[in-house]
């Protein structure tokens, strides 16, 4: 037996879920899809799936070996393209994945006229506010919001972002002051699932290393980013978000970013791809298109909240 077409099998299998979702899959039964997995278990010498008759559970050695075949696998796909001239010609399906605010608010828009510039390819673009294992997810590219750990991904970039305060001016206007992150403790807070639901931590104080940590019973928590801005636009409480988040609503005046100074450091963002991806068409055509689209894209919603910012200082000051 081929050993390529038995990781094909196993992948598919992985896919899929069962050995017979990867047989309706590649076009084969399910005897020729355990036959495949037992050569590669052969040729291995150990066990790469937990078989019952209601489930498959990868081994151990079968994790490791997943990764591996899954990079040959597509290593050789980017072979055949090459042969077969796609080196010249972006074409394929390009699958991507975004948190869900960012790729609603900034990347589906350029995806659209990405499309449009490259008709040859497609997209699937999967909006995800979890960490993406990229390969084992056959993903080609992912947009991260965060300090990147080591790895072997080629990260490129984009910009920054903030995490902000704001809250309506009614609401301001109508409670205490806010003049230091402990005052929020005696303030509503409508509390998002990503930040916190019942403590906020601040940056030490000049001179110090402790971290300040505020604890709060919030009123209201949501998991939907649209829902925690409408509700502290309409004056429910301060809200803490990344500034993208804001920047219509700050921009609009419907809500005032406060405590500036108290922010931590912003956190990177980047366009991250498995190493050699850069070099199969449709993702170089990609990133060269979108890159500096979305360098544009968030440098403007951090214009838009530092212009507030700023108007705020001056006022206070």
């Amino acid at each position: 037996m081929d050993r390529i077409d038995a990781m094909k099998v196993f992948v598919a299998t992985l896919d899929e879920g069962s050995l017979a979702g990867a047989g309706r899959r590649l076009g084969k039964s399910p005897a020729a899809v355990s036959r495949a997995i037992a050569f590669l278990e052969a040729h291995v010498g150990t066990e790469l799936l937990h078989r019952t008759t209601r489930s498959i559970k990868l081994s151990e050695a079968g994790e490791r070996y997943a990764l591996v075949c899954r990079r040959v696998l597509i290593d050789l796909e980017d072979a055949d393209r090459a042969a077969a001239g796609e080196h010249s010609a972006p074409r394929g399906t390009l699958t991507i994945t975004a948190p869900v605010a960012a790729g609603e608010a900034i990347l589906r828009d350029i995806l659209d006229d990405f499309m449009d510039r490259f008709p040859e390819v497609s997209i699937r673009l999967y909006m995800l506010d979890r960490p993406v294992n990229l390969i084992d997810e056959g993903i080609d590219i992912a947009l991260r919001i965060a300090h990147l750990a080591d790895s072997t991904l080629v990260a490129l970039r984009v910009g920054e972002v903030r995490r902000v305060l704001a809250a309506a001016p009614g609401y301001l206007s109508s409670h205490p002051p806010i003049t230091q992150p402990a005052d929020l403790a005696d303030h509503q807070i409508v509390a998002m699932t990503h930040f916190g639901i019942d403590s906020w931590s601040f940056p030490p104080l000049e001179g110090s290393t402790v971290v300040r940590s505020v604890q709060f019973t919030p009123r209201f928590v949501v998991n939907s980013i649209r829902a925690a801005v409408a509700s502290a636009a309409q004056g429910r409480g301060v809200v803490r978000m990344f500034s993208y988040h804001l920047a219509q609503a700050v921009t609009e005046g419907k809500l005032q970013i406060i405590l500036p100074g108290d922010e931590h450091a912003p956190l990177p963002v980047h366009l991250v791809t498995p190493q050699g991806r850069l070099s199969v068409p449709k993702v170089r055509a990609f990133v060269d298109f979108a890159l500096p689209q979305l360098r544009e894209a968030f440098a403007a919603h951090a214009a838009m909240c530092n212009t507030t910012t700023r108007d705020v200082s001056e006022r206070n000051g």
